[in-house]
């Protein structure tokens, strides 16, 4: 099989129908073999039916269902986990990706040996001061702090090996941070591409401000999970080494001062030189344990569903 679609979705029943259309006009014109994976998150709305209807007549699409909202990560996984095709493509459900975008991506990956390509929205057709802005600013952090020189991070239009995606564990919220995942997994071929960006035509976003701030914050997660998620005896050892390490100067100095060039000078308890050695002595341990810990838990985690999938259509 050529490509895989997979599609994560929320309370998109307007957009389902004219979505599918227009990737079967995409595929069938360059005369792909395909499959469609929608991933409907938890939806309130008629999504789920609407995917029910399209798979019963088109054998092609696909259909997953989680009992509740787990999240965009969550869904991706999911997909991933039953895409079959060479190359998997994502996008969102809302029609603001294109599918013409679908061939070229597709060429990059198997002719320009990518990979993984994201794309670009250069031009955006969204509020300035609630996304764009945030976007950018967003965009520079992660550029920064993980390397990798991507200008949208958070696009959904994206194409993928499959090997990429089987070996990538995306959870949580590091939907955002695929190809810093794809990245630290030792697949390092990462393009990009501008992309057509559309105004919404139906409904309004699922995201709000919010998800800048998680974003930020999983920006952190991902890079100590990336420089230490298999040794974080490295660093809070490290750290704890330092802190207790300034404790102990500490005390020696005032043990020296007080036996041997002051005896008769204040109380060691009446200088604040004390109290530095001491919390940082205590902060320095605690920092030790901190790692240690980690170590014993990274060695004894077992392994968890993360989300509960209700239906299933045309999966083996």
């Amino acid at each position: 099989m050529d490509i895989s679609v997979v599609i994560p979705l929320l309370n998109e029943h307007e957009s389902l129908n004219e979505l599918y259309d227009w990737i079967a006009k995409v595929m069938q014109s360059n005369r792909f073999s395909y499959e469609v994976i929608f991933i409907d998150d938890g939806s309130i709305d008629t999504s789920w039916t609407i995917i029910s209807e399209l798979s019963a007549t088109h054998p092609e699409v696909k259909g997953i269902r989680f009992l509740r909202n787990y999240g965009k990560s969550q869904a991706l996984h999911a997909g991933f986990s039953k895409a079959l095709g060479d190359v998997i493509i994502t996008m969102d459900a809302d029609l603001q990706d294109n599918p013409e975008e679908i061939p070229e991506l597709y060429s990059m990956i198997i002719k320009d040996n990518y990979d993984l390509v994201s794309g670009w929205k250069k031009k955006r057709y969204d509020s300035i001061i609630s996304k764009n802005l945030p976007s950018k600013l967003f965009n520079w952090a992660a550029r920064k702090t993980s390397g990798v020189k991507l200008h949208d991070f958070n696009c959904g239009l994206k194409s993928y090996k499959n090997a990429v995606v089987k070996n990538i564990d995306v959870n949580g919220e590091m939907h955002r941070y695929i190809p810093l995942l794809a990245k630290n997994a030792g697949f390092a071929n990462i393009g990009e591409k501008v992309v057509q960006h559309q105004a919404r035509k139906y409904g309004e976003t699922k995201f709000g401000m919010d998800r800048f701030i998680h974003g930020f914050l999983d920006l952190i997660t991902i890079w100590f999970l990336s420089h230490f998620a298999k040794r974080p005896m490295h660093l809070f050892g490290a750290l704890g080494i330092l802190m207790f390490a300034i404790g102990f100067v500490f005390s020696v100095y005032l043990g020296v001062d007080k036996i041997f060039l002051n005896p008769n000078g204040r109380l060691i308890t009446q200088r604040p030189q004390f109290y530095i050695a001491l919390c940082t002595m205590i902060i320095g341990t605690q920092f030790f344990v901190a790692g240690f810990l980690g170590e014993l838990i990274l060695r004894s985690k077992p392994n968890r569903n993360r989300y509960t999938i209700k239906n299933e259509l045309n999966l083996n």
